[in-house]
Parts: structure tokens; C-alpha cells; sequence
């Protein structure tokens, strides 16, 4: 017996799930995972939380996950607040019930790609009928481009993703306003990769006063290298979290997560100190291939999108045979690399010599 054999969705019939490869090697720079483990005193800060949790595990975590959302709250500043934010296992987690709660069946999602690719899934999950809009050859999008989007196909939902997985640039903010200005349903624009943005980049988050429709979608998992906590969250007038609310699980966050996602927060400035590095790294890859002739995407992310002149599923298994694991997103020609710590930095560029 194998899957065909029973009685799933049609629409789901062929699909594969997500996935990028997990492998033991000695280089890992694939999933834009944070590679700076914790601080000894984040890590004692959070055990300390945990501990003080295990005790009442008999008994449901707060299912609001209120002191939680204030804590973010207090992080992401803009003038927002408790009512504003709201908590989930993982952004995928926040974005799929945001499509639940204003998508699903008989209406329409659109993206602009290539973008992430859990997006279309998410639909897919809910569904939602996926629209996949393209960006410009140079993977740019202009305001009028999106306006022309917006008309043909007026979506009930709309993904922006900035800075943009998986070519990493963030969007010109006028693009972002005139999706806003045009777009009939809900905006939502995914800033995962938010804190790597290069200075003087804004964020959607200071429109949200502004525009109630707009959901601004964020996670924990790479500026704060806890992507194994699992905690996205969301920021967004009062009245999206109530409707969110409509389609969450009862209790979908646990009490050890809340507990060591807020011991994280508290320790922000620890975890965000490896930003500045990164960023370093990035940079560093940015300058090193173009010297060496590669074409390469401006990048506000933690990774590096750059043209191997080829194959890129040959490129990228030459790579994997130096110990060097990146990433093939299924655009011809171009592999995406994770920018980590100064040794796989040098790894990766001298494997790829």
C-alpha cells in the first residue's frame, strides 16, 4: 500500500512535501539557519524558564499566549501592542492560519516569484487557489508591475516577501504602498529575514497604523538562531488577531515554547549580536563572487543568491562532494548559499574554487 492507494484530496495527488536535504556534512548552509549556536547565558536563561515550567505540564498553557505577545510587542517597538501581535509554531504556522482565516476555498492567493516556496503550499494546504505572479527577469518588482498583477487577477490575499527568499534583496517601499492602495483583500508581507536588511532599509511595520488589512509576518528562527524553538508571530491590527483566532488550534502553543521564546526576547541583545557578523559574512560573499565574475543578487538576507554560468544541480553536487552543503531552489543556473560563521565562509568559496 502506498499513498495512491488511499483516499486523499485529488488536488494532492503528485505532490511532494517541502523539504530541503538534510545531510551529515561538514559544512550545513542550505536552510538560512542562524550557524552561531547559543550563548551559555541565553541557553542557562532559557533552561531556568523550562524548569520553572515542568512542574504544571498537567495543566494547558495560556492558549492567548498573552505575556508572550507583549513581549514581542516591546521588541518590535512601532507603537504596537499586545492586541497587535499574535504567536504561532513557526511563521508557516502564522501564515497558514492567516490564509485559513481569509483564503480557503473559492478564494485566490498571489505571489510575485520566485519567493518562498512554502507559500504556494500553504494555499495548497488550505485550499486556496495559488496565483503565481512573476517578478522581472532581474527578479525586481516595479509598483506598476504589481498594480498590473493586482487588476488581472484581484486576489483575496496577496504575499510580498521582503527581503525576498530566496533572491534576498528587500522591496522598494513603493511597491509594497501600491499593492496596499490597490489590493482588495489582505496584504501580507513576510520580513523573516527583517533584521539582516541592509541600513536605511524600512520595514512594513510602520504602516500597519495605517492599513488594516496589511499583516506584517515575522519569525524567531534566524536572527535569534532558535529555529528549533519554532515561534513566528505576526503584527497587525487588533481585529486580524481576532480573526485568526476564529481558526486556531485551542492551546497550539506550549507552555515551553511560550516560556522559552520570552526567556529569548529577554536575552536579545546576546542573540541579536551575531547579526552584525553575518551580515559581515554575507557582504563577504557578495564582493568575493562578483570579483570572481559571478553575477549575484543584492542581498538584505542572510544568504547569498549567485549565477554558477551552468547546471546548477551539477554545481551544486560538486559542491556536496567538497563537503559544502547549499541550496538548489529550482531556478536554473542559480544556487542560494546561507551566509554563516568566517570558517564555512571559507569553506564554501574555496570548494566552489
Amino acid at each position: 500500500m502506498n499513498i495512491d492507494d488511499l483516499p486523499i484530496r485529488d488536488d494532492l495527488r503528485g505532490k511532494s512535501p517541502y523539504g530541503a536535504p538534510q545531510l551529515d556534512v561538514a559544512v550545513r548552509l542550505n536552510t538560512n539557519e542562524n550557524s552561531y549556536p547559543l550563548p551559555d547565558e541565553v541557553t542557562d536563561a532559557i533552561g531556568k524558564a523550562l524548569q520553572a515550567e515542568l512542574r504544571d505540564l498537567n495543566r494547558y498553557p495560556d492558549r492567548d499566549a498573552v505575556a508572550l505577545r507583549t513581549d514581542l510587542a516591546d521588541y518590535l517597538g512601532h507603537g504596537l501592542t499586545t492586541a497587535n501581535l499574535w504567536a504561532a509554531n513557526g511563521s508557516n504556522e502564522v501564515q497558514q492560519q492567516l490564509l485559513q482565516a481569509f483564503a480557503g476555498p473559492g478564494r485566490s492567493a498571489l505571489g510575485f516569484g520566485p519567493s518562498y516556496s512554502m507559500h504556494p503550499l500553504l494555499a495548497q494546504g488550505t485550499g486556496t487557489r495559488w496565483i503565481g505572479a512573476l517578478r522581472d527577469p532581474d527578479f525586481g518588482l516595479t509598483p506598476a508591475a504589481a498594480r498590473e498583477q493586482l487588476a488581472r487577477h484581484d486576489p483575496d490575499l496577496v504575499f510580498l516577501c521582503s527581503p525576498n527568499n530566496p533572491t534576498g534583496t528587500a522591496l522598494d517601499p513603493e511597491v509594497i504602498a501600491e499593492v496596499l492602495a490597490h489590493a482588495r483583500g489582505m496584504v501580507v508581507v513576510d520580513e523573516a529575514y527583517a533584521e539582516f536588511a541592509r541600513a536605511g532599509t524600512p520595514s512594513a511595520l510602520g504602516l500597519i497604523a495605517g492599513h488594516p488589512r496589511l499583516v506584517v509576518t515575522r519569525t524567531m528562527s534566524k536572527a535569534f538562531g532558535f529555529a528549533g524553538g519554532r515561534l513566528g508571530y505576526f503584527a497587525a491590527h487588533p481585529a486580524v488577531v481576532d480573526a485568526v483566532q476564529l481558526v486556531r488550534l485551542p492551546y497550539h502553543l506550549s507552555s515551553l515554547t511560550q516560556a522559552a521564546a520570552r526567556a529569548a526576547l529577554a536575552q536579545r541583545d546576546a542573540l541579536l549580536a551575531t547579526v552584525e557578523a553575518i551580515k559581515e559574512q554575507r557582504d563577504r560573499i557578495v564582493d568575493e563572487l562578483r570579483r570572481s565574475g559571478y553575477r549575484v543578487a543584492d542581498s538584505d538576507a542572510n544568504f547569498v543568491l549567485f549565477e554558477v554560468g551552468g547546471d546548477q544541480k551539477i554545481a551544486w553536487q560538486r559542491l556536496l562532494d567538497r563537503g559544502v552543503l547549499i541550496r538548489d531552489v529550482g531556478l536554473p543556473g542559480w544556487l542560494r548559499v546561507t551566509a554563516g560563521i568566517p570558517a564555512e565562509t571559507d569553506a564554501f568559496l574555496e570548494a566552489l574554487r
